[in-house]
């Protein structure tokens, strides 16, 4: 549970659950919102299981069973999957490298099931996990302005440009790491983490010192992913092939062995999976799953759809063949049949390029 309910429900928050986290799904308007966003910096909560991987074996250990290379080196992270042996996503996280221990942050409600999973394949390493998920707190800053806004309230700190990187600095009078995000939101964003007893004043030095902000819940974060063409463990790709996603950034094909490996370096090896990632403009909002059609026969299925507030019309992501060329397409809604147009990604361009827009 979030150590910021009383402080969410004072800005009017509406809240929502997800993986055992319970966080702002809106603050009344998340359309309104989204535009404040997409237009200068907001503060949301972000819902990760936080683990600490302490032990000289730390880093082996991790780098043995993730998708791309844990970095050696201090104040450097990376975005990585983890497969099944038939290539198909498990789990995604990120992986940072501080002086003494990893910092990982998984989806939420993960992390119970992961690390009895990988404290059973210790052996003989040195290595120790532990889940501080109630310890710790994740706050997000995104926007075209979040650079400005936190470089107004750290005195003395040097942002990271580069993704992943970070710096353990103060965030007004509280320790935190800041950290460059992959700009799923399409925006700028940071990661800021510190301890949970910290984060009434965080939150509040984030939200009320230096540059302008607004408070941003799950409902806004959604439409912002949807709008930059990010996809979503959730929505878009647990239990798919990576390939099929175009998430080349979170694999590494030059590193060694890791489980899925020989799956996804053989379709890579191919040219190309037998699906991709495709944005829709559609007549009305889709839900999950819906069919979609190429004349009488469905050739792929809607992952995620809403009304884009950036567009002010309906948008959706949704998986079809790969080699498919109509753009013209349909897709059922409400037991209707509404005309569907392929269009390339993202939808809305802001301040940075997500890290996971599709490549194929």
């Amino acid at each position: 549970m979030t150590q910021l309910v009383t402080v969410h429900e004072d800005h009017g928050a509406v809240f929502t659950e997800q993986g055992g986290h319970r966080i702002p799904a809106h603050y009344g308007r998340a359309d309104r919102a989204h535009l404040a966003v997409r237009n200068g910096v907001g503060i949301t909560e972000h819902p990760f299981d936080v683990v600490e991987i302490t032990g000289e074996d730390r880093i082996e250990y991790v780098d043995n069973v993730v998708s791309t290379r844990v970095p050696a080196d201090s104040g450097h992270g990376t975005y990585a999957l983890l497969l099944d042996p038939q290539g198909r996503v498990r789990l995604d996280l990120y992986v940072f490298t501080d002086e003494d221990r990893l910092y990982m942050l998984l989806p939420p409600g993960r992390a119970d099931d992961l690390l009895v999973d990988w404290r059973e394949k210790v052996f003989i390493q040195d290595v120790s996990f532990e889940d501080v998920t109630a310890e710790r707190l994740v706050l997000g800053v995104h926007g075209p302005l979040a650079t400005e806004k936190l470089a107004s309230v750290s005195t003395g700190a040097t942002l990271c440009e580069e993704r992943y990187g970070f710096e353990n600095t103060t965030v007004g009078e509280q320790t935190a790491m800041i950290v460059r995000s992959d700009d799923l939101a399409g925006e700028e964003g940071y990661f800021v983490i510190a301890d949970a007893v910290d984060g009434i004043d965080l939150f509040d030095t984030l939200l009320t010192r230096g540059v302008g902000a607004c408070p941003f819940g799950w409902e806004t974060w959604q439409t912002l992913t949807l709008e930059a063409g990010s996809p979503l463990l959730d929505s878009e790709f647990e239990e798919r092939i990576p390939n099929m996603l175009g998430l080349r950034h979170g694999l590494d094909f030059e590193k060694g062995c890791f489980v899925g490996q020989e799956v996804v370096s053989r379709i890579e090896n191919r040219g190309q999976p037998n699906q991709r990632l495709v944005g829709l403009f559609v007549e009305a909002v889709p839900t999950p799953s819906a069919a979609v059609c190429d004349g009488d026969e469905a050739i792929g299925e809607i992952t995620r759809g809403c009304a884009s507030p950036s567009l002010d019309r309906p948008i959706a992501l949704a998986m079809v063949p790969f080699d498919h060329d109509v753009a013209a397409l349909t897709v059922r809604v409400d037991g209707e049949d509404v005309s569907a147009t392929v269009t390339a990604l993202p939808f809305q361009t802001g301040s940075a390029d997500s890290a996971r827009l599709p490549c194929y």
